[in-house]
């Protein structure tokens, strides 16, 4: 049964200034590497991505392959509309981030780590790359060798899908690979690989400074630990905020909304639109709606045949167009929802568009194509007055 007394709390563990990651690196490297990865492990610190795999048990997975050559690689590339918490943590604590790609290279056995930053970002380029120098000296100092590269997108949001970022950085087109192999068996250059969100190597950074308990009390047992939130919409106090998960929407919305909140889209284009009268009944974590950390905030005043035509417009011009499911799968949706609200196709047409999602879910390749059913259902079952008049 869910825990509906819990209440919204404020946490400040990735922009606190009371830790130096100097020091933290200086203690987690004489630590033994099968300590750490369990420490990791029974924090229970998922993926930030969205996705949520457990953090540890990639890490623990690479360092158990045989190879010459392993690879960190810091996933910037963020993508997912409504989102722009890595955008902050770049900007503000950037030598976080690369405490944490030192110390999964130390875990894992790699002298080599990339950050590859979204294209829209390259006005962070100049500054991240000479935070990147400073930090290598301070591993000279600390005589570890591990060096990391920054490489720029070209602004697809494909190549947030790890596979993909891995053909891009490798210089081809960005498309999804078949899995298996995971990129923890074979993944840039058909190494073992190591890819984390910049939030998530933060955390595992601030887990090797605070412990794994510490974290573990934060949160649910299905969640653990914090969250780095983008607040964005009709909502007055927008902005990046860290939260305990495991929080209701209801009280998301009491902290944040406007007064006249009638859903949420937890999670960006790719996640979930809540209304309102499942608000009091949703958590905001695995156990109920998982999230990269978009929250939007629709009120009465917005149309949500807008919000959802925005949506499947976006899916439509970033798919990748390799397989035919999500090609054509997001073309049809967008015709479709456009022709219904015409009045050239029957209200009943909402469903079968409602199935050819879940044709989407089954056979897409990658996550791009198996996600527009999130957004897609959730607003048409809830707001279907919406789309049709």
């Amino acid at each position: 049964m869910q825990d509906t007394t819990r209440k919204l709390k404020r946490v400040d563990l990735i922009f606190t200034e009371d830790c130096s990651y100097k020091g933290i690196l200086e203690q987690t490297l004489k630590r033994p590497k099968e300590e750490i990865i369990q420490d990791v492990l029974d924090s229970g610190l998922r993926g930030r991505g969205g996705a949520g795999f457990p953090t540890g048990l990639k890490w623990k997975f690479t360092a158990q392959e045989k190879s010459d050559e392993k690879f960190v690689i810091c996933n910037a590339d963020e993508g997912e509309p409504g989102t722009f918490k890595d955008r902050e943590i770049l900007l503000k604590v950037p030598h976080k981030v690369f405490g944490g790609m030192a110390v999964c290279a130390y875990v894992i056995g790699a002298k080599e780590g990339y950050m590859y930053l979204r294209g829209e970002y390259e006005f962070l380029k100049e500054d991240i790359q000479k935070q990147i120098d400073e930090f290598h000296e301070k591993l000279d100092d600390l005589g570890f060798d591990f060096r990391i590269k920054l490489l720029l997108g070209s602004g697809a949001y494909i190549c947030g899908e790890e596979s993909a970022l891995f053909e891009s950085m490798e210089g081809k087109r960005g498309e999804p690979r078949n899995k298996p192999p995971y990129p923890t068996q074979k993944g840039f250059r058909n190494e073992p690989t190591v890819i984390n969100n910049v939030e998530t190597l933060v955390y595992a950074l601030m887990i090797c400074n605070i412990g794994s308990q510490k974290f573990q009390e934060l949160g649910t047992a299905d969640s653990r630990g914090s969250k780095v939130f983008s607040v964005s919409g009709d909502t007055p106090i927008p902005g990046i905020y860290e939260l305990e998960l495991g929080m209701s929407l209801a009280e998301f919305v009491e902290e944040f909304g406007d007064g006249d909140t009638k859903s949420v889209q937890v999670g960006g284009a790719a996640g979930f639109c809540v209304p309102r009268k499942n608000f009091n009944d949703t958590i905001i974590g695995f156990e109920g709606v998982p999230t990269g950390g978009s929250m939007m905030l629709f009120n009465s005043s917005r149309s949500m045949y807008n919000v959802l035509r925005n949506y499947v417009e976006f899916f439509r011009e970033e798919s990748c167009g390799q397989c035919t499911p999500c090609r054509v799968g997001c073309q049809q949706l967008l015709k479709g929802i456009e022709e219904v609200k015409r009045g050239k196709q029957p209200t009943t047409y909402l469903q079968t568009l409602m199935r050819l999602t879940e044709v989407m879910k089954m056979t897409a390749k990658c996550g791009l194509g198996q996600s527009v059913a999130n957004s897609f259902s959730s607003i048409v079952d809830n707001f279907k007055e919406e789309m049709i008049y």
